[in-house]
């Protein structure tokens, strides 16, 4: 039963398809799909150097600005330190605002994951590019719930 029932959440997911970007806020089930899949994506790049995939995923206008070595670069303590946050794939997303576009037609998606000891927290700015909701900013923090 429990492997039909994840079954059927992926084949539901894998026939819903992308998020397609489009003058409204997408729903709360492609919001969480955005956030992971960014993210696990960034983790991936982090966890093992390569930042390829992640810089094709990103909107046309912010590749045309940053090569997979910038990315590299600007999330080099991440990579130092090893941080791993590939957890946040068995938790939802709780978002700390609500998630709205801005006046550059960007969806901006804000929250955290409830996770321990340290709690991932995420800003991000999605912009629509070639059709899709594609990242232009990712803001990570790992650190302890209290702490700022």
């Amino acid at each position: 039963m429990r492997s039909y029932l994840c079954w059927a959440i992926m084949s539901a997911l894998l026939l819903a398809g992308p998020a397609r970007a489009e003058n409204t806020v997408p729903s709360a089930e492609f919001q969480e799909i955005l956030i992971k899949t960014s993210l696990l994506t960034l983790n991936d790049a982090n966890l093992t150097g390569n930042y390829a995939v992640l810089h094709a995923k990103l909107a046309k206008v912010f590749r045309d600005q940053i090569t997979p070595d910038g990315l590299k670069k600007g999330f080099k303590p991440f990579a130092d330190q090893k941080v791993d946050f590939g957890l946040i794939s068995a938790k939802p997303p709780i978002a700390s605002v609500e998630a709205k576009l801005d006046n550059r037609g960007a969806l901006l998606l804000r929250g955290y994951f409830d996770t321990a000891p340290s709690r991932v927290t995420y800003e991000l700015d999605f912009l629509p590019s070639e059709g899709l909701w594609k990242p232009i900013m990712l803001n990570v923090r790992v650190k302890p719930p209290n702490e700022k």
